[in-house]
């Protein structure tokens, strides 16, 4: 077998806008060493300002309430990679053309947009702009503190002109407030005085990277997407609204400040079509600040209009005031205490992975506290990487961490996915399918991906929906939720995959045709883990409907669907290899070519940009976990000496060219008794961004991945298994962690697990008792009480290893160590 040009086809690769929607990272981009970031238990902390990393920061240092989204740009605005601030749900209309449009393409995509930014703040000292490039910077400090849930900075700089001064700023978007975001900004002169003019904007249609060079569509929908509709400028308050000029979304963004400076301080406002701002004007003494408190108020609707979407931001800047600075401070403080009591993870032996871990569960509230029936992007709010779209990513990895630290969150995430029902009916009628057809990509919810072979043939995003139903049921008692929304959902999903498979000749129930979670096997037939899924969507839509038998009625549900969907559940195919003895990843899968990995060079991954698909489909070479995710996520239909055999004849085959790979993989390999590996995998997921291990970061946060931080920790060394009548627990640690704890919200109650390598203690914090199992002993824990078990003796297994040179972040691994890997 000859290989193909590589390096040609990447190039036609890129000038088709294929790697535009691949997500994949770009070559040279360097990783972060451990330098980068100082590791504290509490907090990420830069010491010193490297401008080569200024895009991957603006990631790391996002803040976001899951409504609104600002990049961790500097104040000032510039330099920076991409000025970022989002409403989530806010996006621009684009066409999707292509070379041979086929039946059911979809015809529109949708892109997130960067809105009007209103967290710049420009300083000038007599006459002179800030600039980190100009001047000397004598020292700069950022700190993201995960507890108080702001950004901190304190800089000491001098001007070309030799003016000191100092400069702290704290920046928060508020959890309580939902549509306000705050700054407070300070200027301190040093040694001599100095003349200061603080301009505090909002300013839309900024030029912004468009992801992918030569993507004429991603240009043409951000040049100047947004269309002034108002402006208004009155004492310390300006303010501005634009609509989208395809989507025709509307938004509303103003600015009230509180301004404390010696006499003599001006200020003034101005505002034109896409700029407002307040100007204050005074002159410090040295040792004297000038303090500017900015608070900024966000809306957007999609059908009021612009009057009252002005009223909107007028009105929470109102309450804003009203609260004051130190009011926003503490407010934050105490959410995310509460917030922390639920959802820490705690690791002993590890400081790096427990500072990253905690970062991963900031991200994750970020990304979804104020939500509020929105999607939860694949990036969060932290960046435009992948359009700012949502995929099975949410439901599969992300809210499975909601649902059992913040469950509130879980709920609105799905209540989002049954408003976008309708036009998920629309797309599956479309296809001549019964039921629901939920996208792939979107934000709105219409499918906005062009790909079919890896992309809407991956109808397992159906079940994943499904699934994340009837966890969130499951884990909270929320009956209202589950007759109300949960039953529509399960049954259209279901109706899905009665249409969508057939009974064979021998009986058996299959699914042909279809794309799994692994994209590099596209269109096969019979994938086991959409299979086993779409079963126990069946069988869940089946139960739900017998529990609420008039809710099912009037969706026009019988007792004939409900025993064909038992039916065909029943009869699920499952391709086995009998001469291998493992499970196949879909029928034949075993059979293809063997990939030759031992002649893939380390630059040639990710895989699908420099091979052609042709090569990929046919080729026993894995992208991302997927018969390993069946794994774990259905692991009741197989055996440990199954799934051990599985894991291994898979690990061997598997590249991780996405980062959604190395945490289902970390869980699985806990699992089975690889535990140095699973805790190699551990520490990839969730150093992914802290490290940029992908390279490509700068696009925006991995909120998958960092959900799969917590997933190896409590499913993986935790063993947290919940597809059973009780919680259940099958705990065991490795070095160097020594201690491993979490907390776990279930149906009312709040349970600690702590771990140690002999044995793991179970507390009831509050709550009624419980009905848990460790290790397959049931035991019932009482309220206020713990009980200590023991873990067994680690069984040996033989060492197993992922293909040549794909092998996990390692600890301590420098910038000459780091890999590769896609989108996700």
């Amino acid at each position: 077998m000859e290989w193909p040009d590589r390096a040609r086809f990447v190039s036609g690769f890129r000038r088709r806008g294929a790697y535009v929607l691949s997500g994949a990272p770009r070559a040279g981009e360097p990783v972060i060493d451990r330098s980068a970031f100082e590791i504290a238990p509490w907090a990420i902390v830069e010491r010193s300002l490297r401008l080569d990393r200024l895009a991957t920061s603006e990631s790391v240092f996002a803040l976001s309430n899951g409504h609104i989204g600002l990049r961790g740009n500097l104040d000032e605005g510039e330099p920076h990679r991409e000025p970022g601030s989002y409403l989530n749900g806010f996006f621009e209309a684009l066409p999707l053309p292509y070379a041979e449009p086929g039946y059911g393409y979809p015809e529109e995509g949708q892109t997130l947009l960067n809105v009007t930014n209103g967290k710049l703040v420009r300083l000038l000292v007599d006459d002179e702009p800030f600039d980190v490039r100009y001047g000397t910077l004598e020292r700069h400090k950022r700190v993201l503190d995960l507890r108080d849930g702001v950004l901190r900075r304190d800089v000491m700089w001098t001007s070309p002109a030799g003016q000191a001064v100092r400069v702290r700023s704290t920046r928060l978007v508020s959890f309580v407030q939902r549509a306000i975001a705050a700054v407070c900004y300070e200027v301190e002169a040093i040694g001599a005085p100095a003349r200061i003019v603080v301009q505090s904007s909002v300013v839309a249609n900024e030029p912004t990277i468009v992801h992918g060079e030569d993507d004429p569509r991603s240009a043409a929908a951000l040049r100047g997407a947004l269309v002034c509709e108002y402006h208004t400028a009155r004492d310390s308050e300006v303010a501005m609204g634009h609509r989208a000029r395809v989507s025709g979304l509307r938004m509303a963004a103003a600015l009230d400040h509180v301004i404390d400076g010696p006499e003599g301080t001006v200020s003034s406002a101005e505002s034109e079509t896409d700029l407002a701002r307040v100007t204050v004007s005074t002159e410090l003494a040295p040792g004297r600040t000038l303090r500017v408190v900015k608070l900024l108020a966000y809306g957007w609707s999609a059908e009021r209009s612009m009057p009252a979407l002005r009223d909107q931001v007028d009105a929470a800047l109102s309450a804003a005031r009203r609260t004051g600075w130190d009011g926003l401070l503490a407010a934050q403080r105490a959410y995310l205490d509460t917030v922390w009591e639920h959802a820490d993870v705690e690791i002993d032996g590890d400081p790096e992975l427990q500072q990253a871990m905690r970062f991963a569960i900031f991200q994750i509230v970020q990304a979804a506290a104020r939500a509020e029936n929105r999607a939860i992007p694949a990036k969060g709010l932290t960046g435009r990487g992948y359009d700012g779209h949502t995929f099975w990513d949410m439901d599969t990895y992300t809210l499975p961490v909601l649902t059992y630290t913040t469950p509130d969150a879980a709920r609105d995430a799905l209540r989002w996915r049954h408003s976008t029902l309708p036009l998920a009916r629309a797309r599956a009628a479309q296809l001549h399918l019964r039921g629901a057809c939920f996208p792939w990509r979107t934000i709105r919810g219409e499918e906005c991906s062009g790909y079919w072979p890896a992309g809407t043939a991956a109808f397992h995003v159906n079940a994943d929906i499904a699934d994340a139903v009837r966890r969130y049921v499951s884990a909270t008692g929320d009956t209202a939720f589950e007759r109300d929304v949960g039953v529509e959902m399960l049954v259209e999903t279901a109706r899905l995959w009665a249409s969508l498979g057939h009974h064979d000749a021998e009986g058996g129930f299959r699914i042909d045709g279809v794309t799994g979670p692994d994209e590099y096997t596209a269109l096969c037939d019979n994938n086991t883990f959409t299979n086993l899924m779409a079963a126990r969507n069946l069988r869940s839509a089946a139960s739900a409907a017998e529990r609420h038998p008039e809710r099912a009625a009037a969706l026009g549900v019988d007792g004939e669907e409900i025993a064909k969907w038992r039916e065909a559940a029943g009869a699920i195919v499952v391709p086995f290899d009998t001469e291998l003895g493992v499970t196949a990843q879909c029928d034949g899968f075993t059979r293809f070519r063997r990939w030759r990995f031992e002649d893939t060079p380390p630059d040639a991954y990710p895989l699908l940009l420099h091979f052609p698909y042709y090569l990929l489909y046919s080729s026993q070479v894995v992208k991302q976990a997927d018969l390993v995710l069946a794994l774990f996520l259905c692991g009741e239909e197989m055996t440990l000496e199954q799934k051990r055999r599985d894991f291994e004849h898979y690990e061997a085959i598997t590249v991780r060219d996405s980062t959604l790979s190395a945490s289902i993989q970390g869980v699985v390999a806990a699992e089975v008794g690889h535990l140095e590996l699973a805790y190699e995998y551990f520490r990839e997921t969730a150093l992914v961004d802290l490290r940029d291990i992908a390279g490509n970061t700068a696009d925006g946060l991995h909120l998958a991945a960092l959900s799969g931080a917590w997933l190896v920790a409590v499913a993986g060394f935790g063993g947290m298994r919940d597809q059973g009548d009780v919680l259940a627990f099958a705990p065991r640690l490795v070095a160097p962690m020594t201690r491993l704890a979490f907390h776990l919200l279930m149906r009312g109650r709040c349970i600690r697990v702590d771990i140690t390598p002999h044995d793991a203690r179970y507390e009831l914090r509050s709550g009624d008792p419980i009905e848990l199992e460790h290790h397959g002993e049931r035991f019932t824990l009482e309220h206020d009480a713990s009980r200590l078990m023991p873990c067994p003796v680690r069984e040996q297994v033989p060492t197993v290893a992922p293909p040549a040179g794909r092998e996990p972040f390692r600890r301590g691994a420098g910038a000459d160590a780091h890999r590769r890997v896609g989108r996700g």
